[in-house]
Formats: C-alpha cells, sequence, structure tokens
C-alpha cells in the first residue's frame, strides 16, 4: 500500500514537471525589446508593404471601401468557430493606438498580444513571421499614419476546447516553420516573389489544404483547398496546372481579368484591391516565383 502511495505521488510529481516543462516550450513568444532598434521607418514604403500584406481586406469594416479605416468587424467562419477581425486603427481605446511598435510587432510576426496570450492563427502570423522587420517596422509607421475609428471590437465565437489559447503554443510548435518553403537557389527577382508569396502576401493560407488541426500541408503548397464555410475550393495555382504566362498573371493581380477574360469572384476581388497597388516589378517577381518548376 504504502509502495503505491510512492507511485502515485512520482507520477503526480512527473506529471507536473512535464505540464511545466509543457508550458514553458509552448509559451507566447516576444522580439527581443530592440528587435526595430536599428532601423528607420519609412511610411512612404510601408503603404507598400500594407498593401502587399492586403490589412485592409479583413480589417476594413464589412462592406466598406475605404481601405484607411480599420475598424474590424469582418466575421471569418471556420472549422473551429467564428472569427471577427479586431479593429487595428489608431484609435487609443478600441484600435492600437495605445500599443508600442514593439507590441505592434509582437503581434504580426509572433502572434503575441501585448498582454502576453497567443492570437487564433485566423490571424496570418504563420506567413508573417517569414517577414523582414525592417518591412515591419514600415507598416507601423504607415498604420500610424491611418485614421482612428472608436468601434468596439466583437468576441469571437469559439467553443470548447478551441477557446483555450493556452493550447496555441503547441499548435504553433507543431505546425509553424520559419524557414522558407523554396529552398532552391533563385534569382534576386524569384527571391522577391518568394518574400511576396509566402510571407507578406500570405498566399498559402488560402490556398494551400490543411490538416484536421488546422495546419498547412507543407508538401501540398499553393495546391488549392477547400473555402471555411463555403462549397467551393480557392484553386491549384502550380504552374502545372495554372498554365498562364508570367503576363498573364501580371495582368491578373493588376486587373483582376484572367487570359480568358473572365473576372475575379469571391475573396480574390479585395486581393485584387491591393496587388493592384503594388508596382509592377513586385507583380512580375511573384510571376516568376509561380512559374518555378520547384513549385510543382
Amino acid at each position: 500500500m504504502q509502495l503505491t502511495r510512492r507511485l502515485i505521488v512520482r507520477l503526480l510529481i512527473f506529471g507536473g514537471l512535464l505540464c511545466v516543462l509543457g508550458l514553458y516550450l509552448t509559451r507566447p513568444q516576444q522580439l527581443p525589446a530592440d528587435a526595430l532598434a536599428d532601423h528607420t521607418p519609412d511610411a512612404t514604403h510601408g503603404a507598400v508593404v500594407y498593401a502587399a500584406m492586403g490589412c485592409a481586406s479583413c480589417h476594413m469594416a464589412p462592406k466598406s471601401e475605404d481601405q484607411t479605416v480599420l475598424s474590424g468587424g469582418r466575421s471569418f467562419v471556420t472549422d473551429f468557430g467564428t472569427f471577427y477581425a479586431p479593429n487595428i486603427s489608431s484609435d487609443v481605446d478600441h484600435g492600437i493606438g495605445g500599443w508600442s511598435d514593439l507590441d505592434i510587432a509582437n503581434a504580426i510576426v509572433e502572434g503575441t498580444s501585448p498582454g502576453g496570450q497567443h492570437y487564433f492563427p485566423v490571424f496570418p502570423y504563420g506567413s508573417y513571421l517569414r517577414a523582414e522587420l525592417s518591412d515591419v517596422a514600415d507598416l507601423i509607421a504607415h498604420l500610424r499614419q491611418l485614421p482612428a475609428d472608436s468601434t468596439p471590437n466583437r468576441g469571437h465565437d469559439v467553443s470548447f476546447p478551441f477557446n483555450i489559447r493556452t493550447s496555441l503554443g503547441g499548435w504553433k510548435l507543431l505546425f509553424l516553420r520559419d524557414d522558407w518553403i523554396i529552398t532552391d537557389t533563385l534569382t534576386p527577382q524569384q527571391e522577391r516573389g518568394r518574400e511576396l508569396v509566402e510571407a507578406l502576401g500570405h498566399c498559402g493560407e488560402c490556398h494551400t489544404p490543411r490538416n484536421m488541426f488546422g495546419g498547412m500541408k507543407w508538401d501540398a503548397w499553393l495546391a488549392g483547398a477547400p473555402i471555411p464555410g463555403s462549397k467551393g475550393r480557392t484553386p491549384d495555382i502550380r504552374p502545372e496546372k495554372l498554365q498562364w504566362s508570367a503576363g498573364d498573371i501580371v495582368a491578373y493581380l493588376k486587373t483582376g481579368l484572367t487570359p480568358e477574360y473572365d473576372s475575379a469572384g469571391g475573396e480574390m476581388v479585395e486581393v485584387i484591391a491591393n496587388t493592384s497597388q503594388l508596382p509592377d516589378s513586385d507583380l512580375e517577381a511573384i510571376a516568376a516565383y509561380l512559374l518555378m518548376p520547384a513549385l510543382n
């Protein structure tokens, strides 16, 4: 009897230590305090980053066409619940006007809130984590110039156990990767395209299928995926399936018109509203990346 009690105590102690270790390994991560110190922000370039990252598509008010008012409220239906985009305007009370630059950078590339909590991965920090911190700093400078809006945030409709934010540390550990998806030797133009597709533009968030836990299937990168809350699918945009020329891709991202003279529909309309603001060199870089044989 005494031996059994000792065994139970030891198992409890061991289990407790495992829990502590697990919480430590999956704790919300933050950038070093001086992560942004060596860069002088450029708000003009930040406007380009803003367009590339598609911030307005998710954070402007539903049915709004004003890409400068980031009042939030748009709903995102997923297999795990319905999420609502937060207010990220410069409002101090309801937006991010009271956040430090480091707070905003931590949210973007680490998925960590100013209060030290994990953000749900409907916010595509799993892609943004590959972004250059200089681009993030420029984006923040641009965000500071946009108008404040006092619209309160709406809570997410997420049920147990998916509403447990602590568990997201384990999800991040299992399913995020901070290295590039395509690791071949690339030309400078392809490298820029990779930065736009894999990081800033977060194209894989919609165009890559996911496993039952919501993690991306890296071996099916850009192979198309079911659209949450819809019967449709995003298309396979690998070169063998897409079969568009570089000029076709550039024209589509600029005008929304396909080589067949069809027009973009659904959420791609908002994507085109962003990509059409990018310089031609960036659109050409995206095309150069999407046409690489390594994607097949």
